[in-house]
């Protein structure tokens, strides 16, 4: 009964208006018999939905809006109100629709994501090239792509090459160049050229799927005025019922005690909060900013202070060996292929910058690798080759007992100076080298932290594990007001844990990785960049999912507008409830006209949370045709 009525509340809509026009006609025709009957029907056939609305959520000992006007139209019935009965109904059935049309809006960009979702791939199995469904699609199958085609799953590009649209999950609409072993992700689009993927990542495994998930679950969470306005509701509905029943106990005026049950409904009330944040969500969805919920969106508007790791973060994450000092009898190519082995099972940012080093050099790094261990924050122990060697910073070495001789550590230091950092790498207990690692400040940087700091952030910090004379040259360059370098994950966590108990209200962006228990620590944890989509999509409270500092700006401003959003419509929809009341309780407000204001602030509440959708559209608009220009592509 209650779905058939849903899926016919459109036309029952439609018919109740008709009814409506139908009176309408007869009185101006003068055919008052035809009249009375229409207005009855018409309330009747509309009135049905919402009072069996009403009905169920009475059931579930829960008083809604649909049982206000379902006792308020069965009143105005008994008192002989046909005219006012019928619109009431109608009013309240044509507002619900439009309330959809309009809510449907604001999840246009989890809808749209949907939509982007690939449904076929073409796959070489046996040396035979087929289309089969996505869910088919097994880890390891050989899939190929080409221009106009979505890339039906994550993977690495193993032949052509090819300029990608990836948009849908990193909010970048500039195309990215894509290679030999570079990684793609499902639901992007290959713009032009022609890349043939190994499957790595299927079904709900894939950063696509993920995506979605994640936005579904954080527009159904609530935040704390969500939640207050929910146990609100709750009392304030019986509230309302008793309250007329005392207004028609000292005026005996039943109209006016029907009305006043009208104008009473907090229809825009109980939703103004959720729609502004199912908007926000939506848009930061959209430009590749992953929000996990309201109450994050509450909790990130009240942010003061950013703490944020350099490598990766601040940095562009993709650091270059500048060069490779040798000490002792090894040379370059020998410390290289021992260091770069050692690092083979390290999921560092400078650890695979080694290994990178000698695969470009094609070093061959299949040599044996007993007792490996990673120390965190500091570097990486291992037997190569049946010789010890200790790969790290100067920590590391003075842990191990390793002497690091003059000579060393003043070329280090004057390293430092010039932005690298500094690697010691040992072998058998000996500094027989320095590998010097630099990385690139990102050129949002400067833009993004300004940007903050205009929207409220009072102090930015930088924790580093990289040494001091890098860090302090990066601090400078962009104007951060506290550095500390040298740092290992604990004391990052300690150091977040001070300023949360000196009051302030702390964001850490980090990797996602090595910053995992700090980004935990911290009131909001932000990952950003693709390198740790799978860790920091778990334990991040904000995702970025392009290496863009911008979107992190974005991200913040969002949420700050979201809350102010969300505050507008609690207090439009108050003073419409207490406007309404007062206009009743001194005559100047009707029944039909009390609804017709209630469905007209509703709408109002809806509208106004549907800017968020466009919100700092044209900023981006800005940032994606400069960074056109400077890449050389058009947009």
């Amino acid at each position: 009964m209650i779905n058939i009525l849903h899926q016919h509340k459109n036309h029952i809509t439609a018919t109740s208006g008709i009814l409506i026009g139908i009176a309408f006609a007869a009185s101006l025709l003068g055919v008052s018999a035809l009249r009375t009957p229409a207005l009855i029907i018409a309330t009747i056939i509309a009135g049905v939905p919402i009072s069996v609305k009403g009905c169920q959520a009475l059931r579930m000992k829960a008083f809604s809006i649909e049982l206000l006007v379902t006792i308020a139209v069965v009143g105005a019935l008994f008192i002989g109100e046909y005219l006012e009965s019928a619109v009431v109904t109608f009013l309240f059935l044509f507002g619900a629709y439009l309330e959809a049309r309009t809510l449907e809006k604001t999840r246009s960009s989890l809808k749209e994501l949907v939509d982007m979702a690939p449904q076929e791939a073409v796959v070489i199995r046996d040396e035979i090239e087929m289309t089969i469904s996505i869910e088919e699609v097994v880890e390891g199958d050989r899939a190929i792509i080409r221009s106009g085609g979505k890339i039906p799953v994550d993977g690495r590009v193993v032949q052509g090459q090819a300029a990608l649209n990836e948009a849908a999950v990193t909010g970048e609409s500039v195309p990215a160049m894509k290679a030999l072993d570079d990684k793609v992700f499902g639901g992007t689009i290959v713009d032009n050229g022609y890349i043939e993927i190994v499957a790595e990542k299927v079904g709900d495994d894939t950063t696509f799927a993920k995506i979605i998930e994640l936005v579904e679950e954080a527009q159904e969470s609530k935040s704390k005025t969500e939640k207050f306005l929910d146990k609100f509701s709750n009392f304030y509905t019986p509230a309302v019922v008793l309250l007329a029943i005392i207004v028609f106990a000292v005026t005996r005026e039943l109209h006016l005690a029907i009305t006043f049950l009208v104008v009473a409904c907090p229809g825009a009330l109980v939703i103004g909060a959720p729609v502004s944040s199912v908007a926000g969500i939506g848009n930061g969805a959209k430009n590749g900013v992953l929000v996990k919920g309201s109450d994050v969106m509450d909790r990130f508007a009240k942010v003061d202070t950013l703490v944020f790791d350099k490598t990766g973060t601040l940095t562009k994450g993709k650091p270059e060996v500048t060069d490779i000092k040798t000490f002792h009898h090894l040379d370059s190519k020998e410390l290289l292929t021992l260091a770069a082995q050692a690092e083979t099972i390290s999921e560092h940012h400078l650890g695979q910058t080694i290994v990178k080093e000698a695969k470009a050099r094609r070093v061959n790094l299949d040599g044996e690798l007993k007792d490996a261990e990673i120390i965190k924050g500091m570097g990486i122990r291992a037997k190569v080759a049946g010789r010890t060697v200790t790969v790290g910073n100067r920590k590391l070495m003075n842990i191990e007992n390793i002497h690091i001789t003059e000579k060393a550590l003043l070329y280090a230091i004057n390293r430092e100076k010039l932005g690298n950092t500094a690697i010691f790498a040992a072998v058998d207990g000996v500094v027989a080298g320095i590998f010097s690692i630099a990385d690139q400040i990102r050129e949002d940087a400067p833009r993004a932290l300004a940007e903050m700091r205009k929207n409220g952030i009072k102090k930015i910090v930088m924790l580093t594990g990289d040494n001091k004379h890098t860090a302090e040259l990066v601090a400078s360059k962009l104007g951060i007001d506290e550095c500390h370098a040298e740092l290992l994950p604990e004391d990052k966590v300690n150091y977040v844990k001070k300023l949360k108990a000196y009051g302030h209200v702390v964001a850490m962006a980090g990797d996602g990785i090595n910053d995992a228990p700090a980004i935990a620590t911290a009131d909001i944890g932000l990952a950003m960049g693709e390198g740790g989509t799978d860790v920091s999509m778990e334990t991040a409270d904000v995702v970025l999912m392009a290496d863009k500092l911008v979107q992190f700006s974005h991200a913040y401003s969002l949420s700050k507008a979201t809350i102010r959003n969300m505050k507008q419509n609690t207090y439009f929809a108050v003073a419409i409830v207490f406007v309404l009341l007062f206009g009743v309780l001194f005559g100047s407000v009707h029944l039909a006209s009390g609804m017709f204001i209630h469905e007209a602030s509703v709408l109002l509440v809806i509208l106004n949370a549907m800017r968020l959708i466009r919100f700092n559209r044209k900023g981006r608009k800005v940032e994606e045709k400069s960074q056109a220009a400077f890449e050389g592509v058009s947009v």
